[in-house]
């Protein structure tokens, strides 16, 4: 499972990568057409960029749990007992399956909705901004499966605390 997840999250940045290049188009375009009249001004320019925020967003935030980084404020106090901090993990990440099972269930409401709608400049189908949110909630929860299987595995013993944590930081 390690392994599809590592590729899944490489595949990921990826298509970071890509969307914050493709994101620089229309921002420039924008810009020039505002400020030296080189261009003609393209409406279509905002609403591409906009989409490509949304997804840059929605993407990073996958990345973000994978890496342990997002979701995650050290308000728990840590600790050198194993059994604590294991449990302490446990508990943000529950709390962040949570978040993701609501973006799954409250998200598949909302790609509905989109499937029913069309951008009115560029004439997209607004599914393909409104399915980031299920989508989202469908990898984050993926990830935090691997957290899980770690944090047990900290509670067990079978990794000490001090070990570096597989995919970024806990609390």
């Amino acid at each position: 499972m390690t392994r599809a997840l590592d590729l899944l999250h490489g595949f990921l940045k990826i298509v970071l990568t890509f969307l914050m290049g493709v994101l620089i188009v229309p921002v420039t375009m924008q810009i020039l057409s505002r400020y030296t009249g080189l261009i003609p001004r393209y409406i279509w320019t905002e609403e591409i960029a906009r989409f490509c925020f949304v997804w840059i967003i929605m993407i990073g935030s996958m990345i973000a749990v994978r890496d342990g980084t997002h979701f995650d404020v050290d308000v728990l106090p840590h600790t050198t007992n194993p059994k604590i901090e294991a449990a302490l993990r446990l508990f943000v990440h529950l709390a962040m399956l949570l978040t993701g099972l609501i973006f799954i269930y409250f998200g598949m409401d909302f790609y509905a909705l989109g499937a029913r709608q069309m951008s009115e400049i560029a004439q997209l189908p607004m599914v393909t901004i409104y399915g980031a949110w299920p989508l989202a909630g469908i990898i984050w929860t993926l990830f935090l499966i691997e957290k899980f299987v770690d944090d047990f595995r900290l509670w067990r013993g079978e990794r000490p605390l001090d070990s570096p944590h597989i995919h970024g930081s806990s609390l």
